[in-house]
């Protein structure tokens, strides 16, 4: 029988959990042995007899649970020492970020287990509900509007009082992937006028569904593709951006920047030089403070004021909603077990790796102690010479 391992997060300030009491349900009517560490649920507010109610066993420590598991199920990448414990012919379902903290894919390759990085699933139709990004991004999006709401000192909505009127903030984002256009709906719920630019045309029909106002910018290539994720744009593309949205930026009450490429440094799209044009007062905050901020002077998970401007560069948005976060994640990993492991007439629960196979073959970034991502190996490099 195929078992599975529930990890507690030790990272500080993750709060979500990579299994929810409905999750686990599933797997143990599909005949899994489940375990969950003890309290792993805790910071989602899900408490331990949640999961024995639907069949799961307790383990106390994490090093116990990967001794018995097949299939490791985690939210955010592993320490060195949270990979080494992966044994060889298990699979840990994770974040890996591999550009971030190199340090946590060597302790897995130490081990000889494999990884399935849920940030590498690929952007596909069959792929869609195992699509972690998308579903923690639209989190993001909606947190970084309360965030921003929180930290002006204004109302975001028009307000008629007997004192006299209230104009609207105005909101621009820089983005309309997942999380941009979560920002966009969120704002403009609280009553703001929003304004979004993105470097593909294509997505002005969807930011003006959403009630906002999209700022033209040539693209470079003029493509019609349709997209809801971050490609790095050129350096000229980038110029015309800070010419056309200038205007708008400098009259801003709050700025939100979702621009991010994985695997890759955050595009700057706010420099210090157009912080200094924004009002007194004016928010920004920055979604892709971690991967080295789409403003250069953003500190990752601090909140400073420079120029009289406020930012932002609290982390780990989607943590901040664990219940949720926790339910859409979990139902992501769901969908990766069951794609691994396949119900079959007499299923015996057997797992496949088969690299052949579009979604497993772009996932799977450790296997046996090799690395398999490309991008992952080159990051590696360094350390290993």
């Amino acid at each position: 029988m195929t078992s599975i391992f529930v990890a507690k997060e030790s990272r500080a300030g993750e709060n979500r959990v990579a299994a929810t009491p409905e999750t686990v349900g599933r797997y143990v009517k599909r005949g899994f042995s489940v375990l969950v560490e003890a309290n792993a649920g805790h910071s989602s507010y899900i408490a331990d007899s949640e999961y024995t109610n639907v069949g799961a066993e307790i383990v106390a420590d994490y090093a116990t649970g990967c001794g018995k598991a097949d299939l490791v199920l985690k939210v955010a990448r592993p320490t060195r020492e949270e990979g080494a414990a992966i044994k060889k012919g298990s699979v840990l379902i994770s974040f890996m970020q591999s550009a971030m903290e190199p340090d946590a894919v060597q302790g897995i390759i130490g081990g000889g287990g494999s990884q399935f990085a849920m940030e590498l699933v690929p952007r596909t139709t069959l792929a869609q509900k195992m699509d972690a990004l998308s579903s923690q991004a639209n989190i993001a999006g909606y947190k970084a509007v309360l965030l921003g709401a929180c930290e002006l000192g204004r109302y975001f909505p028009l307000l008629m009082t007997a004192a006299g009127t209230v104009k609207p903030a105005r909101v621009v984002i820089f983005g309309v992937g997942v999380a941009g256009l979560q920002a966009i709906a969120t704002a403009k719920r609280l009553g703001a006028i929003v304004e979004a630019t993105d470097i593909r045309p294509e997505v002005k029909e969807q930011v003006e569904s959403l009630g906002g106002k999209f700022i033209e910018v040539k693209s470079d290539d003029d493509s019609t593709e349709p997209s809801v994720y971050a490609k790095e744009a050129s350096d000229e593309y980038k110029k015309r951006q800070a010419e056309a949205v200038g205007a708008s930026v400098a009259k801003a009450d709050v700025v939100i920047t979702t621009a991010q490429v994985p695997g890759a440094k955050a595009p700057v799209l706010i420099p210090e030089a157009t912080v200094k044009t924004m009002k007194f007062g004016a928010v920004i905050v920055d979604l892709a403070v971690e991967q080295g901020g789409n403003c250069d002077i953003s500190e990752e998970g601090k909140i400073v004021v420079k120029h009289g401007v406020k930012l932002v560069g609290t982390t780990n948005l989607p943590s901040s909603v664990p219940v949720h976060a926790s339910e859409l994640y979990a139902r992501n990993v769901q969908h990766v077990v069951d794609h691994l492991v396949p119900t079959k007439e007499n299923d015996n629960l057997e797992m496949r790796l088969d690299f052949e196979d579009e979604i497993i073959g772009a996932s799977v970034a450790v296997h046996g102690g090799e690395v398999r991502h490309e991008p992952t190996a080159a990051v590696l490099q360094p350390a290993t010479a």
